[in-house]
């Protein structure tokens, strides 16, 4: 299949599936008028990708995971590695981590706006 069939089954833009490509995340073959050709496992492949990717896994954890993953449409898969689930957990205390800087962030912007509310508040009075 093309490249417009293989964005059209998964949902995704040709830019990305090009990029997942670049990446070594997924193949395709020439033709000899240059357009890619895509195998039917690919359709898998790419829903598997987006459904790693929508968890919060970087590109360079996915393609490590890739190769273990068995069934179609699967984003799981049994038996990891000592250096596969170590991995897995350094990302998830990353994850943590970040989520833990944006609440400190989303705290004080909501504080900054709170601060600025209130003085127009005070101001609004002041000149009413």
């Amino acid at each position: 299949m093309r490249i417009g069939e293989l964005s059209r089954l998964t949902d995704t833009p040709p830019r990305l599936l090009r990029y997942y490509e670049e990446q070594g995340l997924i193949a395709s073959d020439r033709c000899a008028n240059g357009y890619r050709s895509y195998d039917e496992a690919n359709v898998d492949r790419v829903v598997q990708i987006r459904g790693l990717l929508a968890a919060g896994l970087p590109v360079r954890i996915i393609k490590q995971i890739l190769p273990c993953l068995k069934a179609p449409r699967d984003i799981h898969f049994e038996n990891p590695t000592p250096e596969m689930l170590a991995t897995l957990e350094q990302e998830y205390d990353r994850m943590t981590a970040r989520i833990a800087a944006l609440e400190h962030s989303r705290a004080a912007v909501a504080e900054y706006v709170a601060t600025v509310r209130r003085k127009e508040f005070e101001r609004s009075l002041r000149v009413g």
